[in-house]
C-alpha cells in the first residue's frame, strides 16, 4: 500500500531519529516501492510481503506520485500559490514545490510528517525558488486544529487566501475509529472559500482478496490500515465541488504523456483521485 503520512519538526534533536527501527513504517515502505534508498531491513521485509500479495504495489506508488505532479500543477494554474502537503512521506524529487513553483516561482509550500528520518532529508523541502518558502512541522495528521496551528506558527500561509490542502495516500491509514470523515471537513472547515483539497485513496474494489490480505500484512506489523470503496472515499469530498473527471482511478486523472508508468488497468492501479474546491 501506498504510505506518504503525518508528521515531524525541523530544527529539532535527533535523538528520536533511529527509534522504531524494530517496526516497519508505511513512508518508508513507500520509499522502497518507489525503488529508493531511504529504508531499513524491517520495512524491506514488510514491503516485499505486500509486493508478493499484488506485485502492482509498486506500480500503485508510481502512479500515485505521477497523480501528485499533474494535482498540484493543476491547483497551481488555478491561482492558488500556497499549499499545505499533510503525509510528506521521504523526499523523491520533484517534491510538490518544486512542481507548483515551476508554476508560480512565489509559490509556498509547507510539508508535514512524523517519520523521524524524514527529518534527515527535510533540507531537500526547504530549497525552492528565491521568490518562493518552504517549510516543514511537527505535527499529527489527526488533529487538524494542531497541525494547521503549527503551520500559522511558520508564518508562510496566508490563511486569508486559498489554500491547496493534499492528503495524498493518507487516509487509507486513518480507520474509520479515528473518524477521517471528521478529519478531513476539519481541515476544510479551516481553510478560507476557493481552497483545493486533493487526495488518493487505496481501494478494494477492483482487487478485493489481494487488497484483503495486504491490510492484514499492514496490520500485523503494527501500521493501521483500511481501504475503502469508491463511495466511501467519495464521502471525503461532502460538500465541495469536485472538478472534472471527478473522482477516478488516479491513471484517468487529466492523464499525461510521459507521466506516470505506461498503460495500466484499474485493477493494477486500485487507488482513487481527486481534486475539489471548497465553494
Amino acid at each position: 500500500m501506498v504510505g506518504e503520512r503525518a508528521a515531524q519538526g525541523h530544527g529539532q534533536d535527533n535523538s528520536d531519529l533511529f527509534l522504531g527501527q524494530d517496526r516497519a513504517h508505511s513512508a518508508r515502505m513507500y520509499d522502497y516501492y518507489l525503488g529508493g534508498k531511504t529504508n531499513y531491513a524491517v520495512d524491506r521485509e514488510a514491503a516485499r510481503a505486500v509486493i508478493r500479495l499484488f506485485p502492482a504495489i509498486q506500480t500503485v506508488a508510481r502512479v500515485n506520485r505521477a497523480y501528485m505532479h499533474r494535482a498540484a500543477r493543476y491547483m497551481a494554474q488555478q491561482g492558488v500559490w500556497q499549499f499545505i502537503d499533510v503525509g510528506t512521506g521521504i523526499p523523491t524529487a520533484p517534491n510538490l514545490h518544486e512542481v507548483v513553483q515551476e508554476v508560480a516561482p512565489d509559490s509556498r509550500v509547507v510539508y508535514i510528517d512524523n517519520d523521524p528520518i524524514v527529518l534527515v532529508y527535510a533540507d531537500e523541502l526547504l530549497a525552492g525558488t528565491p521568490e518562493g518558502r518552504t517549510g516543514f512541522v511537527q505535527a499529527d495528521a489527526t488533529d487538524p486544529e494542531a497541525v494547521l496551528a503549527a503551520v500559522k506558527e511558520k508564518g508562510i500561509v496566508d490563511f486569508g487566501r486559498p489554500v491547496g490542502l493534499s492528503l495524498h495516500a493518507l487516509l487509507h491509514f486513518v480507520p474509520d475509529d479515528q473518524e477521517p470523515y471528521d478529519i478531513v471537513r476539519s481541515f476544510m472547515d479551516r481553510l478560507p472559500r476557493g481552497s483545493f483539497l486533493s487526495l488518493t485513496h487505496c481501494t478494494g474494489d477492483f482487487a478485493p482478496e489481494a487488497w484483503q490480505a495486504i491490510i492484514d500484512t499492514y496490520v500485523q506489523r503494527g501500521t493501521p490500515a483500511q481501504v475503502r470503496t469508491r463511495a466511501e472515499v467519495l464521502g471525503f469530498f461532502e460538500q465541495l465541488e469536485l472538478v472534472d473527471p471527478g473522482l477516478v482511478p488516479a491513471h484517468q486523472w487529466r492523464p499525461e504523456v510521459g507521466s506516470g508508468p505506461g498503460v495500466v488497468d484499474d485493477r493494477l492501479v486500485s487507488l482513487y483521485a481527486g481534486v475539489a474546491r471548497k465553494l
